[in-house]
């Protein structure tokens, strides 16, 4: 199985999110966080998290890049769970049972993406107000020959307590 982690190519993000993902954290596309949002919303850091940013499933903080990585059965379901305890301590979901459903199709949305693409591919997004909501269209860049784990780590990232 494959889904793709946070990959930091200089310090940008740091100064164009609220607050950055950690290098090496698992990330989705997170664009339900803008599904009520209008072009009012859009300014400043926020606007930079909508147009380009990625999910962090750990920091819940934002990168412009993810590349494709392997991931275990183990760290998808604790990654699942922990999105769905994001729903109900931050948008409102009234339990974990109620969020599970829609935590695990946001991250077999992002599984399917990166099912498509070999493993240390760099993918983008890039997001657009529509009538019919937000739109996400997505950018690749196939590797070369950079091992991905010079720059992700395996397991527990001690990542953010947030």
């Amino acid at each position: 199985m494959l889904l793709a982690r946070a990959v930091h190519f200089d310090e940008s993000d740091s100064r164009i999110f609220h607050r950055p993902a950690v290098t090496g954290e698992w990330a989705i596309s997170g664009g339900f966080e803008f599904s009520n949002w209008t072009e009012a919303d859009l300014t400043g850091k926020a606007r930079q998290a909508f147009a380009n940013g990625w999910l962090g499933l750990e920091s819940f903080g934002r990168v412009t890049f993810v590349a494709v990585a392997r991931i275990e059965p183990s760290e998808y379901e604790t990654l699942t769970a922990a999105l769905a305890a994001h729903f109900v301590s931050h948008y409102g979901a009234p339990s974990i049972e109620a969020a599970w459903p829609v935590a695990a199709e946001e991250m077999r949305q992002m599984a399917d993406l990166c099912a498509d693409h070999a493993p240390n591919t760099v993918l983008t997004v890039a997001r657009r107000l529509t009538e019919a909501g937000v739109a996400e269209d997505y950018r690749y860049i196939e590797s070369q020959d950079a091992d991905l784990a010079a720059f992700a780590i395996h397991g527990d990232t001690g990542g953010s307590e947030d």
